[in-house]
């Protein structure tokens, strides 16, 4: 797949899309040290509280102000609903995923950014097997290699973590794509589109510290058969 490459531009602002769903424990100290990090960048945080039951929606009422903005889903529609309708709403020159739970630290963003402030790419992943980390579960290790490994296979890259949460965007790469997975099997698919139209994708390194189950961990291995046959079904769909 050929390289692609935006023209450069002069970046201003950055949206940061946040999912949330049942995070009561962990949502206010996410969006604190969302707050609190260091961007050369104007700042638009986007939750989308996919439904949730827990209180968590409670908790974003009382933090919403005028650069936290709260969408919410009446009913539980899954991470990929809720990252679409926060990427629909993005103002930002630069678009950043950013999930709720602490397994990824905002201070992370700097080195996720540098990239594509210089120019150097379109697309970032945070790899969780490059930088320190609380190690995962084995079932989740073995499964998130073996996805990348699928990815790479499929087309003509070397990821080594395609699952990640961490993924940067210049919103000019997402304004030609539809996404239409509502689950996790997002983070396949909006990989695979970005490949397929030629992007390559530029990993960092970041931290990690893993939830397990009993924490609140909420993907499962039924999650990593649809994300297998997601890479299989948009590698060979026509786009």
């Amino acid at each position: 797949m050929a390289d692609r490459a935006l023209p450069a531009m002069d970046y201003r602002s950055l949206t940061v899309v946040m999912p949330v769903y049942n995070e009561r424990v962990t949502v206010a100290e996410i969006i604190r040290r969302v707050r609190a990090a260091s961007v050369p960048l104007d700042l638009e945080v986007v939750v989308v509280d996919d439904g949730s039951s827990d209180g968590t929606e409670q908790i974003l009422k009382a933090i919403e102000d005028s650069t936290v903005r709260v969408l919410t889903h009446p009913v539980n529609r899954g991470k990929g609903a809720a990252v679409r309708t926060g990427i629909g709403r993005a103002r930002g020159d630069i678009v950043l995923i950013q999930d709720a739970d602490l397994e990824y630290d905002p201070d992370d963003w700097p080195v996720l950014l540098d990239p594509i402030l210089k120019g150097k790419a379109n697309v970032v992943y945070g790899s969780r097997f490059t930088g320190a980390r609380k190690n995962m579960l084995l079932t989740h290790w073995i499964g998130n290699r073996f996805l990348s490994l699928v990815t790479n296979l499929l087309y003509a890259t070397t990821l080594s973590d395609m699952e990640t949460c961490y993924k940067v965007f210049d919103r000019r790469v997402l304004d030609g794509i539809t996404i239409v997975s509502d689950r996790f099997d997002f983070e396949p698919e909006i990989t695979a589109k970005v490949l397929r139209r030629g992007f390559r994708i530029y990993e960092v390194p970041i931290s990690y510290a893993g939830r397990e189950p009993e924490e609140g961990k909420k993907i499962t291995w039924r999650d990593g058969f649809a994300a297998l046959r997601a890479l299989v079904k948009y590698r060979f769909t026509k786009m």
